[in-house]
């Protein structure tokens, strides 16, 4: 999951081996986040039966693509298409800029389940506190953050 909104340190995470669905982990997740939270921004893998029940059983909005085929005409979509569009700008540029200053493009420098947890949890914990001070004090979110985070 991924934060879009004034919210600069996540709220929750995990880092789970590429073999386990998303959805079965994204229901604890749901559990640790405040219900300030009102609206889940997924994609189509959290649009499954048990990640619905675990987030509108507390009456908030999940935002998830539809299954079937397009267009779709359901009342939702134009919604939809909106968050999906920011969700998408979010993520991706935070995934590129994220692999290119930790090396994400190549093997971590870590073996076994919880010390990879450990690097990547806390790669992104800096990452996130770097943006933090970097906004506090008016400066460039994407330039120099890289020399930034090496130097500090």
């Amino acid at each position: 999951m991924t934060t879009v909104a004034a919210v600069w340190i996540p709220p929750a995470a995990a880092l789970t081996p590429a073999n386990e669905a998303d959805n079965e982990v994204a229901p604890a997740l749901i559990q640790e986040l405040p219900t300030s939270v009102r609206y889940l921004l997924g994609d189509i893998h959290y649009n499954a039966p048990n990640v619905r029940q675990a987030w509108e059983s507390s009456d908030r909005f999940l935002v998830v693509p539809q299954y079937g085929p397009y267009p779709h005409t359901d009342i939702g979509k134009e919604v939809r298409r909106i968050f999906h569009k920011l969700r998408s700008t979010a993520i991706e540029n935070f995934n590129e800029q994220f692999k290119g200053i930790f090396d994400g493009h190549d093997q971590v420098p870590t073996k076994g389940l919880v010390n990879t947890q450990r690097f990547a949890l806390g790669a992104i914990f800096v990452y996130q506190l770097a943006l933090l001070y970097r906004f506090e004090h008016g400066l460039d979110l994407r330039v120099g953050l890289k020399a930034f985070l090496k130097a500090a």
